[in-house]
């Protein structure tokens, strides 16, 4: 059984956002080295890590966010790493402004729902060529700023900000996950690439960890293995259910695009939660109403997501099926409204799974003892686990390091609560 004495050996489950800021986070803590405490993270996916959410989600960092125990930490905590590792260059940090647009699409020749088949519709739980005369009119009347240059003044009901100056910033989530195991294994960490099948847990003396079995996925060793650790980190997503059942986690899919617009175009710096209704004959099956996500990136991409779908979890991340006809609906719902969009080039067509807490509330962040001693929890963060992972990476290294957690109170999140 570990012990405070104990020569720390934690493993990660999970190469997404807040396992590999978690690696980090524990590496840089004063005790790592002078303790000889070790830290190993795994991750399934035979294309290494930020393969699901992580590398495919908006990338979205509000103080608006939720819940306010991990965000009033995160927020300060993304805004230091992009200071001491050139965040803007390395992973596209930057403020941006935030907006709530409404207003009229333009035909297209078809038009969906952004659902995948086979899911039902789920919300991912966020909140014609005028003259300039008549340009600068509507823009005044809707209240539409006047450097969101990329959404049609004419199409533009309303417009409103919410969120003041400074509240909002985005990161591009798969180079910033990337960033942070990079930085990790140069501070000692080291990366399996392998399937953790079970956490091994020793019931004498009462039930605590002893290690993980897993299956190697880039080697030819024969059979599975097992690796010792006196701590072990559940940071798999919507996949940690797969390893723990008890856990009350449930997938929701989401389909995203990105989209690059024509040489020596601007874009300026808006994420826009869009109202957009369609016009009549557009999308005869479909919806009336859609709200497509969309978030203007450095070096002028342009991320686009839809709604959610109850689609099952796949066996693994590099499983997740990726539905074309959702990819071609955000495509025409953002066109609808954009000259800028509609003339781009679509990069990326994807889908990826967020991790929700089936009870709700949540996420589910602490230690698990009423399992085993030695385990922790660390999944359930919905559409906010690329703004929260640092905050609950800061959380789990307290903890687990000094035994107690200085920079917030995560009574609420605690695995006692869901579990």
């Amino acid at each position: 059984m570990s012990s405070e004495s104990t020569v720390k050996n934690i493993i990660i489950i999970g190469g997404g956002i807040v396992g590999c800021t978690t690696a980090l986070y524990l590496a840089s803590h004063p005790q790592f080295a002078r303790s000889s405490a070790t830290v190993t993270l795994l991750e399934a996916s035979k294309q290494g890590v930020a393969q699901g959410a992580s590398g495919k989600a908006g990338g979205l960092v509000a103080k608006w966010a939720y819940p306010k125990e991990l965000v009033h930490v995160s927020f300060q905590e993304h805004v230091r790493l992009a200071n001491e590792y050139n965040g803007a260059d390395r992973w596209g940090w930057r403020f941006v402004n935030c907006g709530s647009w409404e207003g009229r699409g333009e035909p297209f020749a078809q038009s969906g729902t952004g659902v995948g088949a086979g899911g039902k519709r789920k919300s991912l739980e966020k909140t014609l060529g005028l003259d300039p005369d008549a340009a600068s009119k509507s823009r005044k009347s809707s209240g539409l700023p006047d450097d969101l240059n990329w959404v049609k003044p004419e199409l533009t009901e309303a417009y409103s900000p919410m969120a003041p100056s400074g509240a909002t910033a985005q990161v591009h989530p798969y180079l910033f996950t990337t960033s942070m195991l990079e930085f990790a294994k140069e501070k000692g960490v080291k990366y399996i690439p392998g399937k953790v099948t079970s956490i091994d847990i020793d019931q004498s003396g009462g039930p605590h960890v002893t290690g993980v079995t897993y299956t190697p996925t880039d080697s030819d060793a024969d059979g599975p293995q097992k690796l010792p650790a006196t701590h072990v980190i559940l940071a798999a997503g919507a996949w940690s259910p797969k390893i723990l059942s008890s856990l009350p986690i449930v997938g929701t899919r989401a389909h995203s695009i990105t989209i690059v617009p024509p040489a020596g175009t601007t874009i300026a710096p808006y994420v826009l939660f869009t109202e957009i209704a369609l016009p009549s004959g557009v999308a005869p099956k479909g919806p009336r109403h859609v709200s497509p996500e969309i978030y203007a990136r450095p070096t002028n991409e342009v991320y686009c997501c839809g709604p959610g779908d109850d689609s099952p979890v796949p066996d693994t991340v590099d499983d997740v099926r990726v539905d074309e006809d959702a990819c071609e609906s955000i495509r025409e719902h953002v066109m609808s409204i954009s000259a800028e969009l509609r003339a781009g080039t679509v990069d990326a067509r994807q889908a990826c799974f967020l991790p929700v807490v089936s009870v709700g509330g949540g996420p589910i962040v602490g230690p698990a003892d009423a399992i085993a001693k030695g385990l922790y929890i660390a999944t359930g963060h919905t559409c906010w686990g690329i703004c929260n992972a640092p905050g609950t990476a800061k959380a789990l290294a307290e903890l687990i390091m000094d035994g107690k957690i200085k920079c917030t109170n995560i009574d609420k999140l605690k695995p006692s609560r869901f579990l």
